[in-house]
């Protein structure tokens, strides 16, 4: 008798950093997050494809880098109906696919309402829509969720909100204008939590929670905004261009211009109040992600559910003296990561070998018993899940801006978009990446090795055909 197909819960967020777990050594209170991951398999060494939303999120989607893609950042792109994912391979494997909160997979910048955009969802994979936009495209794109602001007098207050903060020179840590349960995430865990209640089609169902959140621009609502005290915030990684910047004629690059236009513009105090307003944020998600959990155990469905918790990249939160992402700087690029598969032998472990955010899909479709006919480079972990013993990748890819990153265990080099190396960090010696080794003589041997490696991933990276 054919074992039964089990239901997949994919929750995940938008800009968290690989850290802001209690089960990874944050400070921040996430119990039912640290209960997956009991239960489950959490990964410390997750990185991002893309450390920016877009092309983050369409590598997940395709398996493929943004060297395949050609979406290097952020901006009007469309992932084409016609692309092959792996959503639509769960689809395939005779599932019930849907999604709830953000997807960001198609242009938010040509259109006014989401609601005119579901085909291309559908498309893609996705069975029912329920989609937002992010915290700053709610202000002016129309969806669901803001039509019930409106009903409730809500969006005009919101509107404003964003207007004010956007203004502002420096980032700004106060609560949001909407209350709790009109909350974004909270929005969006409570629609996921009603379909998954109301669920009765016989076919297993994969539920996408996109939560908006903890994505700036730190307005966590009450009482969320008032649970951490900025004091007890962790000390923000301090910029010193002395100190960082060792080679006078190294190569230069996309975050050299980051750290010259916003390096040390957020001060220490500033930083620590912008982390306790995102570690509200990130338990008022945990928040969700147990009634979510809670639902799906009083279903009788929690012994044969997948859940899986990821975010798109991270965070600087003041380290470096920035704001937001866009760099391939360790708060911008590891990404948490937490996998639950009833019955195999990796429960409760923690694993810290190499991980790509895209492996995610393939993952997932070989539990689903499903097939990806696509040319793709993300790698299942369900090997690593039933032996946690195994190596999984010896290196990892992550793209931005035409520039590439070759991330190791031991190091992580950037090129610049012209191919020079630039970054430089020993990641054993120099966790907070406060060395730049890139053009020093100490530092030529590895640079000489890691290009030579990143070269060869790049040409056995290549799309052939789809």
């Amino acid at each position: 008798m054919n074992k039964p197909k089990p239901n997949i819960l994919l929750l995940f967020t938008d800009q968290q950093r690989w850290d802001a777990l209690a089960c990874a050594g944050g400070w921040m209170r996430t119990p039912h997050i640290d209960q997956i991951a009991s239960e489950g398999t959490l990964f410390t060494q997750c990185v991002t494809n893309s450390p920016v939303c877009v092309p983050a999120r369409i590598s997940l989607a395709t398996g493929w880098y943004p060297h395949n893609t050609g979406v290097w950042r952020n901006g009007n792109v469309t992932l084409p109906k016609e692309t092959p994912t792996w959503v639509r391979a769960l689809r395939d494997a005779g599932y019930r696919t849907s999604l709830f909160g953000k997807a960001h997979l198609h242009s938010l910048l040509d259109h006014t309402d989401l609601r005119r955009k579901e085909h291309l969802l559908r498309a893609y994979g996705f069975d029912d829509v329920n989609e937002v936009p992010g915290p700053r495209g709610a202000a002016r794109i129309a969806c669901h969720m803001t039509n019930e602001w409106k009903e409730r007098g809500l969006w005009d207050a919101y509107r404003r909100d964003m207007r004010a903060r956007l203004a502002s020179k420096l980032p700004v840590a106060r609560p949001s204008p909407l209350d709790l349960d009109s909350y974004y995430d909270v929005y969006v865990g409570r629609k996921a939590a009603d379909y998954l209640h109301d669920y009765k089609n016989s076919k297993p169902w994969f539920c996408w929670v996109g939560f908006p959140g903890p994505h700036e621009p730190w307005d966590a609502p009450e009482p969320y905004a008032s649970m951490y005290d900025p004091s007890e915030a962790p000390e923000p990684i301090s910029y010193s261009e002395e100190c960082w910047d060792r080679a006078e004629k190294r190569p230069r690059g996309w975050l050299d211009r980051r750290l010259h236009e916003r390096g040390g513009h957020v001060s220490s105090s500033l930083g620590k109040q912008l982390r306790a307003s995102y570690a509200g944020n990130v338990t008022l998600i945990d928040d969700q992600v147990g009634k979510l959990i809670d639902v799906v155990r009083r279903r009788g469905e929690l012994d044969r559910t997948v859940i899986v918790f990821a975010s798109d990249h991270g965070e600087m939160n003041g380290d470096f003296g920035m704001v937001g992402k866009s760099n391939m700087l360790d708060p911008a690029v590891r990404v948490p990561l937490v996998i639950r598969v009833p019955g195999t032998r990796s429960c409760g472990t923690t694993i810290n070998c190499l991980v790509e955010l895209m492996d995610l899909g393939p993952t997932l479709v070989e539990l689903a018993g499903g097939e990806l006919r696509h040319q793709q480079f993300g790698r299942s972990l369900v090997p690593i899940l039933e032996d946690p013993s195994l190596q999984h990748r010896v290196e990892a890819v992550v793209e931005l801006r035409r520039e590439v990153m070759l991330y190791t265990m031991s190091w992580k080099m950037t090129a610049n978009a012209r191919g020079d190396p630039y970054l430089l960090f020993n990641r054993t010696e120099d966790p907070e990446e406060r060395a730049n080794l890139a053009g020093t003589y100490e530092g030529q041997k590895i640079e000489k090795e890691m290009m030579a490696r990143l070269r060869r991933r790049i040409d056995e990276t290549q799309v052939n055909e789809y």
